[in-house]
Formats: structure tokens, sequence, C-alpha cells
């Protein structure tokens, strides 16, 4: 069991904006959240693994086109072939589309945006640590 976060910082770009307002499609989190797992399935069986569902998902906060997302997530089970992770999204930079196009802001305290656990499997034969 891994108790270190996997971390990848991304920003949201007018293509991630889904509604009015440039408001980000909460799938996207969920996206960010896939490719984490990636990485942590990666890096503790030398396997990408194969995200196969997520038990638990809420959003918290709204995002939007220009924002700066931390997606991070962490091991907390081991199972013979499954590993449970729990995932967190951070705002960490904010937007400010109403002083101007490109101006945005670095927020004091991060915002959580979303979390969610979730379960990939590494087959037997594909595990490093076999």
């Amino acid at each position: 069991m891994s108790e270190d976060w996997v971390m990848l910082r991304v920003r949201m770009g007018s293509e991630d904006a889904h509604y009015g307002g440039n408001l980000v499609a909460g799938a996207t989190m969920l996206r960010l959240f896939g490719d984490v797992v990636t990485e942590l399935a990666i890096r503790h069986d030398g396997d990408e693994g194969l995200l196969v569902g997520y038990e638990k998902v809420e959003f918290k906060a709204p995002v939007y086109a220009g924002d700066f997302i931390e997606a991070r997530g962490r091991i907390v089970r081991v199972g013979r072939t499954s590993r449970t992770c729990e995932f967190e999204a951070w705002k960490v930079i904010a937007a400010k589309p109403d002083l101007g196009d490109e101006a945005a802001e670095l927020l004091d305290e991060p915002i959580l945006v979303g979390r969610a656990t979730g379960t990939t499997v590494v087959p037997l034969d594909r595990q490093k640590n076999r």
C-alpha cells in the first residue's frame, strides 16, 4: 500500500468547457483521476492496469476554463489483483475572466473541487512484484 500521493497539474482550456460560462464538466475530473491511477499502477505494479470503476464520486466546487487543477491519488488498499485508490482534485489557480482573457490568481488556499474512490485491476501475470 502506498502512502504517497501521485499528482498531476493541468490547466483547463476552452476545449474543456462544456457548459455556459466556460464551466468544465465534472467528467473531466474523472479523466484526470484515470491518468493518476494509471501512474499509480505503473509505479506499484509495472503495468497500467485497468480502472474498473468508481465507488464514490463527489463534485464539490465548479471548475472553469483557465483554472489550474491539481489531481492527486494514492493507493489505500492492495488486494490480489485489485488496488483501491482515493482521488482528489484541487483548484490551485483560478481564472479571472472579469479582469481579462489571460488574468488568473494563485489561490492562497487550494479549493477542493472533487474527490472519488476507485478500483483498478492488474492481472497477476503483469505484476512486477509477483
